[in-house]
């Protein structure tokens, strides 16, 4: 058999029909003595919204890590976009993209300077013309131009959004994206994430203390403690299973010990 005729080893399929966004499998990560997360497993689908909720040192941080593939799990095994991680990351960090507001971006670049760093750094092909849109989806063209040390928590908050938007992800994880803003702002943040899922088909992971933010635009709820899945389910059954009127309710249920209740 020559060269010329001898069969191909076919590729792997990248980002295969119908799997989920997300799919995570006995994901343990320890540290030391402290397993910080101990045998976690879930599939998100494609366009969905899911809350990744826990109290503090709950495995809530470091497995958004592993997904993100910035942490190596001690065993386990963690697929985005059909990609393994971190071993295909190249395949699909372009698609996908970070926010929060507790990550500083360089205070003494302007808004566009920054904006355009990372559009560089994601291959935007239009970068230009992608923060000229960004800018007026969330209202930054009179900030553009300034230090981004200069701004206050609200605008921060919107440019660290047009910063993850950047690259139009496919899947987009948020860490408190409304943290210490007015209810007005906070609101007008919500709006837009919800748009920008709906307009892309994109799948996003929020993980949040704002239980009413969770009840608004999450279609599942995935709750931790201890580095283990609590409870996992949509808004509306977790509370009927625990016989409580609001999520804030469950949380605390949850994180002080108390059983579900039976309905009656």
């Amino acid at each position: 058999m020559t060269l010329e005729n001898a069969p191909l080893t076919p590729l792997p399929e990248f980002d295969p029909p119908g799997s989920p966004a997300i799919d995570v499998a006995h994901l343990v990560k320890v540290y030391k003595t402290t397993r910080a997360v101990d045998d976690v497993s879930f599939a998100i689908a494609r366009g969905s919204i899911t809350g990744l909720l826990g109290g503090n040192g709950a495995g809530k941080t470091t497995t958004i890590a592993m997904i993100m593939g910035l942490v190596l799990p001690t065993s386990g095994r963690v697929e985005v976009l059909g990609c393994a991680m971190p071993a295909q990351s190249a395949e699909v960090l372009g698609r996908m993209n970070f926010e929060s507001p507790y990550v500083d971006m360089p205070m003494r670049l302007t808004v566009r300077q920054n904006l355009t760093i990372f559009g560089m750094l994601y291959a935007v092909p239009d970068v230009r013309e992608r923060i000229e849109a960004l800018a007026a989806d969330l209202d930054l063209r009179d900030i553009l131009d300034r230090p981004t040390g200069k701004l206050s928590s609200g605008q921060k908050t919107r440019v660290s959004l047009a910063k993850a938007l950047i690259n139009r992800p496919d899947l987009l994880l948020l860490d408190e994206p409304t943290a210490s803003l007015d209810p007005d702002t906070a609101d007008w943040i919500r709006q837009h994430i919800e748009s920008y899922r709906k307009a892309n088909d994109a799948t996003i992971l929020l993980a949040s203390h704002n239980m009413l933010e969770v009840e608004r635009l999450c279609d599942r709820v995935i709750i931790m403690k201890r580095g283990r899945i609590e409870d996992d389910d949509t808004p509306a059954s977790i509370m009927l299973r625990y016989n409580r009127t609001t999520l804030e309710q469950v949380f605390l249920d949850v994180a002080r010990g108390r059983a579900q209740e039976s309905m009656p």
